[in-house]
């Protein structure tokens, strides 16, 4: 590749995005093409391409298999990390254990969508671990999915190195739950086996069987053009039971997009489901 040769075509760049959008839902703006770019040079490299465009040729011919597979993992926006906006998911908690004390018994369950690598609901089983057992509560049934198999799979494995496991993990929390192997830290058996990871496309699947009393789905549906996320919003709503809510992202919100869900006065980013066929637990969400 010389000097002056673009790493890639706008051709080229517009395939890729189109790919991404199609197996996912996500799509990268326009002034974000450059991402595709940097996330691709490992794919490259691993598959001695010199260019997004020499990818595209291959991809002709292939359109489907592990090499798609990888480009789609490539781009996939994975940022994540231990207790985002903690507050939030100890309110969450809180509110959760209001439904289990109006009806005694009933195990609560809860969908992280959109997992990544696993932090959220690793961080999530914490919390219930510490809130729940000393109360005697009966802990939730928590199923977390992400629309990449090999993120899944990392998720499942529970490994984390050292700059992950120190993002936003208190020292306390990693020594409880985390044992280091190496330079890697690995969830304890006892606290990985409280979450059922599974592959899920937002964009195309229908929701996971059974009714959810809570979902989180934070910083996914902003990467969505404005039908696919009208569809995201309805298999959500699928999936909640009346009285349940959905956990948005810090900078989205339902305003203007859905009339499934009703803002939570309590808790920032906390929608309940539609208030018309709400049951009484919804008030434990304000």
């Amino acid at each position: 590749m010389s000097a002056t040769q673009p790493f890639a075509s706008s051709g080229a760049i517009s395939v890729i995005g189109a790919l991404l959008e199609q197996r996912t839902g996500q799509q990268i703006a326009a002034n974000r093409a450059w991402r595709i770019e940097t996330a691709l040079k490992t794919v490259l490299r691993a598959h001695g391409l010199d260019s997004v465009d020499q990818l595209i040729a291959r991809l002709t011919g292939t359109p489907t298999g592990p090499l798609a597979d990888a480009v789609v993992d490539a781009l996939l926006n994975n940022e994540t990390s231990f207790f985002r906006d903690a507050g939030v998911l100890e309110l969450v908690v809180e509110a959760a254990a209001a439904i289990t004390a109006d009806q005694p018994g009933r195990r609560l369950r809860i969908w992280s969508a959109g997992c990544s690598t696993g932090q959220e609901p690793y961080s999530l089983a914490m919390l219930f671990e510490e809130a729940y057992i000393a109360r005697g509560l009966p802990f939730p049934e928590i199923v977390a999915t992400d629309v990449s198999a090999a993120t899944v799979d990392r998720a499942r494995a529970g490994r984390f190195s050292q700059f992950e496991i120190q993002r936003g993990l208190p020292i306390r929390r990693m020594m409880t739950w985390f044992e280091q192997d190496g330079t890697e830290w690995v969830v304890r058996p006892e606290l990985a086996r409280r979450i059922q990871f599974r592959r899920h496309n937002l964009a195309q699947d229908a929701a996971p069987p059974g009714k959810f009393d809570l979902v989180l789905c934070r910083n996914v549906l902003f990467y969505f053009p404005p039908a696919m996320r009208s569809r995201a919003y309805q298999t959500l709503r699928s999936a909640v039971r009346d009285g349940g809510a959905l956990l948005l992202g810090a900078g989205e919100t339902v305003i203007g997009q859905t009339d499934a869900f009703v803002p939570c006065a309590r808790i920032r980013g906390l929608y309940r489901a539609d208030t018309a066929r709400c049951v009484p637990p919804a008030a434990a969400f304000g």
